[in-house]
């Protein structure tokens, strides 16, 4: 059985949340960064939702996870880029699966290598309530619990689309 979400739709609600938070905040020339690679597809649709002209941001955070030495480096490594600095910047940070919150805390990681924002908003499509860390986003899409044999597959970036799988266990 497959389960599929709209990602379009979540993505529109998201960003009306995203522009009354900046503007309560009175930010008005936030920097969009993705985590590599699903949060980088939805950056550039939130980028092109909010119509800023400013490139995004594009975060590889291998060599920042804390399985590094564990697991080894990801073969599709590729270098991270920063349209500007960092610093003093209000960054809206974007992923596309928030779980254990050690993706976002290896991504604060090496955005504070770049230099100190002024804020960091975080955005991410799913919630999967399964946390390990104290992290948790300012907007989400969509929270949900996955069962043992249920995974989540996001694929993109022309469309975007999100399903929920069985898997074999």
């Amino acid at each position: 059985m497959h389960q599929h979400i709209d990602v379009e739709q979540l993505l529109q609600t998201m960003t009306a949340e995203l522009q009354q938070q900046l503007s309560e905040r009175g930010i008005d020339n936030p920097m969009l960064v993705g985590i590599r690679s699903g949060g980088v597809w939805l950056a550039e649709r939130v980028r092109q939702l909010l119509g800023l002209e400013a490139p995004i941001g594009i975060l590889d955070i291998s060599f920042y996870r804390d399985d590094f030495t564990r697991i080894g480096l990801n073969p599709k490594v590729q270098p991270s880029a920063l349209p500007v600095l960092t610093e003093g910047r209000d960054i809206i940070l974007i992923d596309d699966v928030l779980m254990s919150g050690r993706t976002v805390r290896a991504a604060l990681n090496e955005l504070f290598d770049y230099g100190r924002p002024a804020s960091v908003l975080l955005m991410t499509l799913l919630d999967l309530q399964a946390r390990e860390l104290p992290i948790r986003a300012d907007i989400v899409g969509k929270t949900l619990r996955l069962q043992p044999d249920q995974q989540i597959k996001l694929s993109g970036p022309e469309p975007l689309a999100l399903q929920i799988l069985q898997r074999d266990v």
